[in-house]
């Protein structure tokens, strides 16, 4: 046993040591198990004095702890002679407990056997511990439950990539275990396709430049599955030391909602290749009727008339009843005639034989004299000098009748503009009135068929439709279509 270590010279500092310091100190008699000694930290903690603490034993505030229990750890260090490191609850007088961690060290005196506690109370650590680990079972139960992957990402500013973190969704995902993807972190990259890395690395160096979200969507190709899916990956990224950037973020599968978007635009290209075909296949059986009727009918009229006004002339002057019938029957015949132009009219204006300008400009002439809305045409070209395809020169006349008929029924306006404006690549037409103008619940009535009609006819043929409110009031609608070759032969 070794012998026991003079006092320093500087002995007097002990008692300013052991009465400032903020850690419990206990001074025990292992034989006699009583209390000798305790600093100002462990009475304050305890809230005894020093005369009711001596007339304790150690097992009367830890009463976890047996007389037994003492005495090996006396035991422990008469034979290993080592501090002793324990921790247990302290009982207060008033009944409460705190978590104090001891070192016990032995001292060999001509007084026997004694025992130095050195404590600290470690409820608050204990409790900031708890609290951790509730917060990291709650945010793994999320992150396990996250539909996706939750990513830490980092590229230092030799461009080397990492990732410190990735939750259990990686293999689900990626189809690589998150260990051997950590070990390298280029395989993620090696799996977006060919065709969608540049946008990756583009992204990633924008969010990257100006520390803003970084947003893509991309396919990747798993090997081991032979499967393409689509992701979607999201990230916040932030500066760390060394010029490391890293990203927080999650990346999620997305294949689903982007098969069924393509489906839903496949649809839509094929209600818009029906719609233009009905349309196509109506304007056909329109100029059939219009002709048939103009042809047949009108040539049947007219040959009626003709024999009505020959049967006429040799009517007896003195019969003047068959006289008065026969001039009824006469303007009956050229009623006829009438309603026959007009029906035929509306079916296939003739006029659009002459060119969609002078079309557009008898239209609004009979908008004229129909509302008594004043309505005037500009363009930027001469008839002579525009040629576009029959089909989407028909196309823009209906729209330009639904358009005047919308702005007769609703607009309340006096006056309207009408601009052609023929380009190479394209043509607009825009029919702007003075009106109350368009109110955006006005445009999403189930039953407004009429606009929906006029966007279909436009989309048809590979343009827009769009309905504003210009800053003075009315409504302005805007028709733009591109010319390809087959619509422009000009």
């Amino acid at each position: 046993m070794k012998e026991s270590l003079p006092l320093p010279p500087h002995a007097d500092w002990l008692p300013v040591i052991l009465e400032g310091s903020t850690s419990e100190i206990y001074v025990i008699d292992c034989d006699a198990l009583r209390f000798i000694y305790a600093n100002p930290a462990a009475l304050h903690n305890l809230r005894y004095n020093m005369e009711e603490l001596q007339t304790l034993s150690p097992v009367s505030i830890v009463p976890a702890v047996s007389s037994t229990s003492y005495r090996e750890w006396l035991l422990s260090l008469l034979q290993d002679e080592a501090a002793l490191s324990v921790k247990f609850d302290h009982v207060r007088k008033d009944g409460s407990c705190y978590p104090i961690e001891c070192r016990l060290f032995r001292l060999t005196s001509g007084n026997g056997n004694i025992v130095i506690a050195i404590g600290n109370d470690v409820s608050l650590r204990d409790q900031s511990n708890q609290a951790l680990q509730a917060s990291e079972s709650r945010l793994n139960a999320i992150l396990s439950n996250t539909p996706g992957l939750v990513y830490q990402f980092c590229l230092d500013p030799q461009g080397n990539p990492a990732f410190p973190y990735l939750s259990e969704g990686c293999e689900a995902l990626l189809g690589i275990d998150a260990e051997i993807l950590q070990t390298v972190p280029s395989l993620f990259s090696q799996l977006i396709l060919d065709e969608d890395r540049p946008s990756y690395l583009e992204s990633m160096q924008f969010s990257m430049t100006r520390m803003s979200s970084w947003n893509w969507e991309g396919r990747i190709h798993i090997h081991q599955w032979n499967d393409i899916k689509w992701i979607n990956l999201r990230a916040t990224p932030r500066q760390l030391d060394n010029g490391i950037v890293q990203w927080e973020g999650i990346m999620t599968n997305i294949t689903s909602g982007k098969l069924e978007l393509e489906e839903i635009r496949r649809s839509r290209a094929q209600i818009t290749e029906l719609s233009a075909h009905i349309n196509t296949v109506k304007e056909k059986e329109r100029t059939r009727i219009s002709r048939e009727i103009h042809d047949d009918l009108g040539g049947n009229l007219t040959a009626i008339k003709m024999a009505l006004a020959l049967l006429t002339r040799r009517l007896p002057a003195s019969d003047k009843l068959l006289m008065e019938k026969a001039e009824y029957v006469d303007q009956l015949v050229d009623r006829t005639i009438e309603t026959v132009h007009r029906i035929a009219g509306d079916l296939r204006p003739g006029v659009l034989d002459f060119g969609l300008i002078a079309a557009l400009e008898w239209q609004a002439r009979e908008f004229e004299k129909q509302t008594g809305i004043s309505c005037h045409l500009g363009s930027n070209k001469a008839e002579s000098e525009i040629n576009v395809d029959p089909d989407l020169a028909t196309a823009l006349f209906r729209i330009f009748q639904e358009t005047l008929t919308n702005i007769a029924k609703h607009a309340q306006a006096s006056a309207v503009e009408v601009s052609l404006v023929h380009e190479e690549t394209e043509i607009w037409l825009k029919v702007t009135d003075n009106g109350r103008g368009i109110q955006s619940i006005d445009k999403e009535k189930p039953d407004s068929f009429g606009i929906r009609g006029m966007a279909e006819r436009a989309r048809a043929l590979g343009g827009t439709l769009s309905i504003t409110t210009p800053p003075q009031g009315g409504t302005m609608v805007t028709i733009h279509i591109p010319l390809s070759d087959n619509k422009n032969p000009a």
